[in-house]
Formats: C-alpha cells, structure tokens, sequence
C-alpha cells in the first residue's frame, strides 16, 4: 500500500520540527511479575485437566477436536499440545482447528500461516491439523438468529475449547474475550463471526452468552482450558473446567484477569507514543484498557490520552493494520505494511469500521511524535507530558519526558522508578527511533 510522496523537504517535516521535544528517560513501571514458569506449564495445565472431570467424557477412540486462537496466547503451543496429550492418554484421537473467526484474512492458508507462527505445528503438537473455513447451522437462539460452528468440529465427537480470559476492547459484560467467546466467534469462523457481531459490539455483552447456550446445547463440548495472564504476557493462572462448570467460573478468572491487566501510571498523558501495534497484541491492535482510546463511545477510561503516535506494526501481525484508526499520528513506514486483504475482512466482520482508518502520516518517528506535541490543544508544549511504550503487553519499561520525570523525582508517583537521567531522544540519523 505505497503512498508516494518526497521525502526531501517534505512540508509536514519541516512544520513538525518547529516543536523542540523535551529530555526524556527510561523508567520502570512497579507491576506484578507473578507468574507460571514456562517448564512448570505442561505439568500444571495437565494437572488441571485431569482433575477437571473431562477424561469421564472421553472414550476410547473418539475423536477430540482442540481450539486454537488467533490471539498471541502466552505458551499456546505448550498448552495445545498438553491438551493433546491429555486427550491421548484418555484414549481419544485428537486433532486441532482453527478457532479464530474471521482473522488470517478469512482464508485457510490465512489461518494455518497463523498457527504456523506460534509454532502450533502438527510436528510439535503431536496431532492432525484440521482447517475449514466451512460451517454448519447448529441451531437459533430464542429470536431466530442462526449460530454457525466449524464444520470439523461439528463432526467430532468431542469437542475442548482452550482460550484466554481478559478484558474485552469493545464491550463489558460478565463473559468477554475468553472460552465462550472462543466456542461463539473463534469456532464459527467468518460466517459465525459476522453473525454474532450483526447487532454492534454494543449488546456483545447481552448476546455472548445467549450465543454459547445454542453451542452447548447443540455441540459436542465437553469443557475448557481457560489461561490468564500477567501484564507481561506470562501465564499466571490455568484452570480447567467441564462445560457445566463454565458458566459459573469464567467470571471469576475475568475478574482476576482485569487485576493484572498492564496499566500505566501516570494521567493525564498529553502523547502516548506507541512503538508497535498488531493484531498478536490485542484485538484492536493496541490495548484501549492501557491506553484508553476505544473504538466505541459507550466506553470511557481508565487514562486520559489527548494524542496517541503509533511507529509501526509488529512482524507477527502479518500488515493487519487494525487499530491504527485509533491513533492520530503515524510513519509512511507503518503504512507501507499495511495489508488491506488481510485487514478488512477481520473489520468486515466486526462492523467497527473506524479502527482501519489510515491517521496523519509523517516520514520519521521524530516528526510523527513532534507532531503530536504541537496537534494538543491547552497543552505546556514546552513541557508536555509524554509516555514511550513499546506495545500494550510490555508495559513495565517506559520513557518519560521531564515533566514526567520531574513529578517522580519529586515522590508523586510511587509506581514508577526511574532507570536512568534525562537525555536526548535516541532517534538515528534518519530521526527515527529503531
């Protein structure tokens, strides 16, 4: 997607650059590291299902069909195989599908070049791979609207669901991003998925769980493996559970979840400069519960941000660019990447279409963030308060601009420590910051 423009005495550059940006440092956010150690996954997820009364349910010979998201999940391909290996030893035959909507632009060799990149290979999982992007109505709820579920796990004769449990980016309720969201939008791919999202994210919250009743009513789950985790994208809770038990503890690990979301310490920010966004991220490409910018009006907090410059896209998004319409400054660099083909359909589906939308582009980091700075209204420009994050997961090392920094030094803020002294921004020679 090439826009072409010179480089050379570009106009926006030189207007940018009338904005002398402040001393920055690198400082420490104080949040909760607690967590599973990689090595201690494969024991503590099969300890869980064993004790969760799934084996009761799996006989000798069937076959078990395995979720297996699209989301970035911490350990993915360690908690995938250990399920396998768990259905294995309860003498069924298991194989995984992709449970992931409309995401890897709505295609097969979309999808599977998506588990690829999270290692979840039929190599190292140990089982087939079984991807469709076809569905079959396996019923309507009260008000005649069809539900659609993978057609491969629609034939199983069981059916695992494995998922992470967290805040949503575009509705509350008491089930948001986590196992029935798998069941409902992850396992009914692109048809189910547009289905779901038809009435708005605006009565996700009411529908979700109207939704999965039709699932688990009609389709063969017989329960989940539900992980959280920490704000440095480390598990920090598995648990286990029949699909009974679902219903009542999904809300208790969401609740959880949001305790050790990422947050960051300091409101108002005037710029939040974000260095990366995608798709392994968060849904919306970048967190609204870290940054509080939301793509829906019927959401608000937890941080007042007046203006968010986003440098580029991470490798693992594949040109998703969704999230970008979010922020209000960017680098030719990032819209160079962007993948429409692999972008749209997943907005297609959700009906947000704001969240695509192309922001005012600059040729160099340093001009994109200057150019925040001077775009703020009833600012100090000559001390504005701004915060660097790599992405919404890794949260706990920032920079901070001197007025920031000032407020620290001072003891105003305890949960942040500072790393280093006030120095220069450390853009290249090409004003750019990597």
């Amino acid at each position: 997607m090439a826009l072409e423009s010179k480089k050379e005495g570009n106009v926006i550059t030189k207007l940018a650059s009338a904005i002398k940006l402040p001393m920055a440092a690198r400082a420490r956010q104080l949040l909760d590291h607690s967590h599973y150690e990689t090595v201690e996954i494969p024991e503590i997820a099969m300890s869980e299902l064993r004790k969760s009364g799934m084996a009761e349910r799996i006989r000798p010979g069937m076959s078990v069909a395995i979720t297996c998201g699209s989301r970035g999940v911490a350990n993915i391909a360690l908690l995938t195989r250990t399920i396998v290996e768990f259905v294995k030893e309860c003498g069924g035959e298991p194989f995984v599908f992709p449970a992931m909507g409309s995401h890897g632009g709505a295609t097969v060799p979309g999808q599977l070049a998506i588990l690829d990149s999270y290692g979840v290979t039929e190599e190292f999982i140990g089982c087939p791979i079984r991807a469709t992007m076809e569905v079959d109505e396996i019923g309507r709820t009260p008000e005649d609207k069809p539900v659609y579920w993978d057609r491969y796990a629609n034939a199983a004769d069981a059916v695992i669901l494995c998922g992470r449990v967290k805040a949503h980016t575009a509705f509350r309720g008491p089930y948001e991003s986590g196992i029935l969201k798998m069941a409902v939008i992850g396992a009914g791919k692109q048809a189910g998925a547009e289905a779901v999202h038809a009435d708005g994210f605006k009565e996700m919250g009411k529908n979700l769980p109207i939704l999965a009743k039709v699932i688990f009513d009609n389709c063969k789950v017989i329960g989940a493996l539900a992980t959280v985790e920490n704000a440095f994208d480390e598990t920090c809770l598995l648990k286990a559970m029949v699909k009974e038990d679902i219903w009542e503890e999904e809300p208790k690990l969401l609740t959880y979840s949001k305790t050790r979301l990422g947050k960051i310490f300091f409101d108002p920010i005037d710029v939040l400069v974000v260095d990366k966004l995608g798709k392994d991220i968060s849904g919306d490409g970048m967190d609204p519960n870290v940054t509080g910018r939301w793509a829906v009006p019927w959401i608000s907090g937890p941080i007042d941000v007046q203006r968010i410059a986003v440098l580029d896209l991470t490798e693992a998004t594949h040109g998703n660019c969704n999230g970008i319409g979010l922020a209000d400054v960017t680098t030719k660099r990032l819209v160079d990447k962007v993948d429409v083909d692999c972008t749209y359909p997943n907005v297609f589906t959700s009906t947000v279409m704001c969240t695509p939308k192309i922001p005012f582009f600059c040729h160099s980091d340093r001009a994109a963030i200057q150019t925040a700075v001077r775009s703020c209204n009833f600012i100090d420009k000559e001390n504005p308060r701004i915060v660097r994050i790599k992405d919404t997961m890794r949260l706990e090392e920032i920079w901070i601009s001197e007025a920031l920094y000032r407020e620290v030094e001072a003891g105003r803020n305890p949960n942040i420590e500072l790393l280093s002294g006030l120095q220069p921004w450390p853009f290249d020679e090409e004003g750019n910051l990597f």
